[in-house]
């Protein structure tokens, strides 16, 4: 039987065939969110937002804007339904580490299962990879950026 793949990331073996299992159990079952533990190896996935508290701020008074027309608001939004998207809410890193070079630019040919980028959740870093082949066209994400589930992060033509 072959070994689970396993991506090393800051030193760490993460096993992003079982996290793709367990992302996998929880639209399955409807659960939003699954922890297994291996002895000291725990990994926890979990899927929706992410509430946070915030404190009353003060109504401001803001100029009343015109609304644009349909067809406008739509030629300015860019068409992302083939994007690679975040199956996770997180922190986006676009490199191993600070002084590594990015995973990807604008240009690259990747295959299918090449990374692309990480996503930190819960203090576990999570390797993104390509889920075909192609060029990257677009990076829609900046370094250190958080991401919510279903966000586009990248172009691949």
């Amino acid at each position: 039987m072959a070994e689970p793949k396993a991506a090393a990331v800051r030193g760490m073996n993460v096993d992003t065939k079982l996290i793709r299992e367990l992302a996998e159990m929880l639209g399955e079952t409807g659960l939003t969110e699954i922890e297994v533990e291996d002895g000291e190896r725990k990994i926890r996935v979990a899927r929706g937002g992410v509430a946070v508290a915030a404190a009353p701020v003060a109504p401001v008074a803001v100029a009343p804007v015109a609304a644009a027309a349909p067809a406008a608001v739509a030629a300015l939004a860019p068409d992302h339904s083939s994007a690679l998207k975040s199956p996770m809410v997180g922190t986006v890193y676009l490199a191993a580490d600070p002084e590594a070079p990015n995973f990807i630019k604008v240009g690259d040919q990747v295959k299918q299962g090449d990374t692309l980028l990480i996503i930190e959740a819960m203090k576990v870093m999570n390797p993104i990879t390509a889920d075909r082949a192609g060029t990257v066209s677009e990076i829609l994400v900046d370094n250190a950026q958080p991401v919510e589930f279903d966000q586009p992060l990248v172009l691949i033509a």
